[in-house]
């Protein structure tokens, strides 16, 4: 669907930018996890363990943002080491500190070396052979190493002390290491037939997509607020689902699990779909069922309908990424698309929680239903423009193909 020169996607390179984004957005997606063992090892309050847990993300985002236009040239293997070692010693520090104002710290500066790794990784993906498959597959991967984390971290906290879950990541960055120097360097281009990849003329679709590599605000604040809306709304799931539907602890966090699994299958389908119906029409009709399942996970007080929507909810939302993440690949080659698009999910991801928290309860589920499913959709406008203009650069990059909308 976009073949152009790049790196080929094969096992290694495929293995680093798993490594690299899972590491890049662990601290994400482990959160829920480190917070328990920092809030516990110090007694913190709920806010201050916010505060911790938001300063570590706010910094993995910052850093990506800043680091989107370095990403986009060679040197991301350096780069991304560079990062790996930030992130290994603010690790080691997180584990060893004896006061909150220390730990504060610690996660400051892991946050940093996250954000370069992440800044590193995404762009990366803009310079394989096929933007599509690329991240399928490093999201489906990503997806299966951040659930194996998500048990291991506790498990070492458990088994082995307080603290050693950030042990158990800094460990994790010491193994990447030598991962990461599959990591693809350099800009794809487009093809052609016996010559490899030449670079795009002037005036071409694809030099006004390098041209503009550096995106709209406009872009950047409807992707942080989609993923504001997304992480947001998760956050919150559990709670929604044991208060609205009776179901019990143990009945909620099995049924959020399976769809986190299950949801692998919109990883796989999203560019199936992006072939058939075009980038366009498959990436709205993602967005539109994210929203309407989102609506009613939050809403409904139904255990069958709780459970049909989180699976249909998660499945549609790897859907959107991964079309998103292969959309701006196509339309920036040098990979500051996907950095920065990167860095504004990212700092959505760390204030999505708290204002959702606050439309809750000040206005209620059914408010905040209507609100998270509004948001979507209009914070997704700006990202379906882009899949149009993703379209016309492969259609003028490769003559006589008429893009699909």
């Amino acid at each position: 669907m976009n073949a152009r020169g790049g790196t080929a996607l094969g096992f290694g390179v495929a293995v680093a930018l798993v490594a690299g984004v899972t590491l890049g957005n662990g601290g994400a997606n482990v959160m829920p996890v480190f917070v328990d063992d920092f809030a516990t090892r110090f007694a913190l309050s709920d806010s201050a363990a916010g505060l911790v847990a938001a300063t570590q993300l706010m910094a993995t985002a910052v850093v990506t943002l800043l680091l989107a236009g370095r990403a986009a040239r060679p040197g991301r293997v350096r780069m991304a080491r560079l990062g790996l070692a930030v992130s290994c010693v603010g690790f080691l520090g997180a584990a060893a500190v004896t006061d909150p104002v220390t730990l504060v710290l610690a996660n400051l500066v892991l946050g940093a070396g996250l954000g370069a790794v992440y800044a590193a990784a995404t762009a990366a993906l803009a310079a394989t052979d096929d933007a599509d498959k690329a991240s399928a597959v490093t999201i489906c991967g990503v997806v299966g190493v951040t659930a194996l984390l998500i048990m291991g971290v506790p498990m070492a906290n458990h088994d082995l002390g307080e603290g050693a879950g950030f042990l158990l990541m800094a460990v994790c960055c010491l193994v990447a290491w030598p991962l990461l120097r599959r990591l693809p360097d350099g800009p794809a281009g487009p093809t052609t037939p016996g010559a490899g990849p030449v670079p795009p003329a002037a005036g071409s679709a694809g030099a006004r997509g390098a041209a503009a590599s550096r995106p709209s605000v406009v872009l950047l604040v409807g992707t942080g607020l989609l993923w504001a809306v997304t992480q947001g709304a998760w956050s919150y799931a559990s709670v929604l689902g044991r208060q609205h539907t009776g179901m019990s602890h143990s009945a909620v966090s099995a049924v959020l699990a399976v769809s986190s699994v299950v949801a692998l299958v919109g990883a796989v389908v999203g560019p199936v779909a992006a072939r058939h119906l075009g980038r366009m029409r498959s990436m709205a009709a993602f967005v539109m069922g994210q929203a309407v399942a989102m609506a009613i996970l939050i809403f409904t007080h139904d255990p069958v309908f709780f459970i049909v929507a989180a699976v249909l909810w998660q499945g549609c939302q790897l859907a959107v990424l991964v079309q998103m993440l292969a959309a701006a690949a196509l339309l920036d080659p040098t990979g500051r698309l996907v950095a920065s698009l990167s860095g504004a999910g990212a700092l959505g991801t760390g204030v999505g929680p708290l204002a959702v928290g606050a439309v809750l309860d000040g206005a209620g589920a059914g408010v905040l239903s209507v609100v998270l499913a509004s948001g979507t959709c209009l914070a997704s406008l700006p990202l379906l423009r882009m899949t149009v203009a993703s379209g016309e650069t492969v259609g003028a990059s490769q003559p006589g193909r008429v893009p699909a909308a």
